[in-house]
């Protein structure tokens, strides 16, 4: 770097934006872009994770109630409606938003390689009861530049599409 340059750690929320497309009004942010809520599944079955593979369990979609999902106490998957596409040269990390931090709420998720598409998943743990509406806010997703070798290619590469 030069005396002028200031090093660029994470991409503004109009480039996010720019990786996804159609998006509603109030969805790009300063530094990300909001993601919505889409699906929500209850894990019935066990999964397993190997050293040679993984299965992922069993699982029943909820059907909202006048578009709103009522949940109670537990843990949660997640889809959501936006198809994220990560850039070469990036690395995405997914943030729950503040008001499911204040609703006693975390949403957990993992880091999205780039060269993944898809319409991602994340684990919602409840804490106490709430009432979310399909289509709500519910997760930021920031980008940043990083240095790889390779895209992702794995097995949920255009997962939900």
């Amino acid at each position: 770097m030069t005396g002028g340059e200031i090093a660029t750690m994470f991409e503004s929320g109009a480039y996010v934006a720019a990786q996804l497309g159609d998006l509603r009004e109030g969805q790009e942010q300063p530094n990300g872009v909001d993601l919505t809520l889409a699906r929500v599944y209850e894990q019935t079955e066990a999964g397993h994770i190997g050293v040679e593979g993984k299965t992922v369990g069993d699982r029943r979609e909820l059907e909202p109630e006048d578009d709103t999902f009522h949940l109670d106490a537990g843990g949660y998957i997640v889809q959501y409606a936006e198809t994220v596409s990560i850039p070469e040269e990036h690395v995405g990390f997914l943030y729950p938003r503040s008001s499911l931090l204040r609703n006693s709420c975390m949403l957990n998720t993992a880091v999205w390689d780039a060269g993944y598409e898809g319409k991602g998943e994340g684990l919602l743990q409840v804490h106490h009861p709430i009432e979310l509406e399909q289509g709500a806010r519910i997760a930021q997703l920031v980008l940043a530049e990083a240095a790889h070798e390779g895209t992702y290619d794995g097995s949920y590469q255009g997962e939900n599409l």
